[in-house]
Parts: structure tokens; C-alpha cells; sequence
């Protein structure tokens, strides 16, 4: 089990430097597009790259944030729980989580093959869209996976 948690860390890391870069790159137009406005010229799609890159700058970054337990949790009365109903609760989140997630995976990529097939392609500067979609699957798939690790934790600490 601490090998898959390895791997899956890594990953994640190689994730979150995608979601970083997509910020500096969203960072970069935005800037730009601010810049050559003032001489009455602006990027052309801009918005449809910021809307992509935005989009893989939040599902990249959702693993690592996973990892690193960046989210917000209210556990003032979690914490005067009993051990094994603690367990408990986390059985049921991560169970449901990775269910969620999962699902939300496997419908991503059946609508990025969707996409592909349709040649759907972003408004303005014509970018393919259904990587993107798939890209976000992926990152779904994998913060399943990592929610499934925690699950596996959780009951070996419930049975305890």
C-alpha cells in the first residue's frame, strides 16, 4: 500500500505542476491582453483560453490539494468522536467520494470521445476541446484512486 501511495503522490506532484503552469500561462494572456489593449488590440481567444487553461488549472490541482489535506474541514465535533466512529465517518466520505469522482471520470472521458468524434473545437482559436475534458477525467480517475487508498485506510482502522 505504500508503494501505490508513492505513486500516486508522484503523479499527483507531476498534476499540480500542470495546474501551476496553466495558472502562469492563464497569468501571461491576461496580462498580454491587458498590455496591447491600450493600443486598441487585444489577444485573439483569450477567453477561450483562459476558460481551458482555468479549467485544467482547477481538476490538476484537485489530487495534490487531496494530498496535502488543502481543504476545508470543519472537525471541531469529528475530533470528540470515538476512534471508531471517526473511522467510521471517514468510510462513508471516502466511499462516496470515490464513488463521485469515479463516475465523474468515467463520464468525462465517455464526453471527451463524444467530443472528439464531433471534431468540437474552442471558438475562436479553434483548439480541440475534448483533450482538455480528458485531461480532467484523468484527474478525476486519479483522486478516485487516491480516495480508494483512504478508504482502505479507514476500514483497517475501523476493524482495529
Amino acid at each position: 500500500m505504500n508503494k501505490l501511495e508513492y505513486y500516486l503522490t508522484r503523479i499527483s506532484d507531476s498534476y499540480n505542476v500542470v495546474a501551476a503552469a496553466a495558472v502562469v500561462l492563464m497569468m501571461l494572456v491576461i496580462i498580454v491582453d491587458v498590455v496591447l489593449r491600450i493600443v486598441r488590440v487585444s489577444v485573439p481567444g483569450a477567453y477561450d483560453l483562459i476558460s481551458l487553461l482555468g479549467a485544467v488549472a482547477i481538476a490538476f490541482s484537485l489530487t495534490y490539494t487531496s494530498i496535502q489535506k488543502g481543504h476545508i474541514a470543519v472537525d471541531f465535533l469529528y475530533q470528540k468522536l470515538p476512534e471508531r466512529w471517526q473511522a467510521g465517518f471517514d468510510v462513508f466520505n471516502e466511499s462516496v467520494g470515490a464513488g463521485f469522482f469515479a463516475v465523474l471520470a468515467w463520464q468525462c472521458f465517455a464526453y471527451a470521445a463524444s467530443l472528439r468524434a464531433a471534431g468540437e473545437v474552442s471558438l475562436t482559436v479553434k483548439l480541440p476541446v475534448y483533450p482538455f475534458v480528458a485531461g480532467i477525467g484523468a484527474s478525476c480517475a486519479l483522486l478516485s484512486l487516491y480516495l480508494l487508498l483512504n478508504l482502505a485506510k479507514a476500514i483497517r482502522r475501523m476493524v482495529k
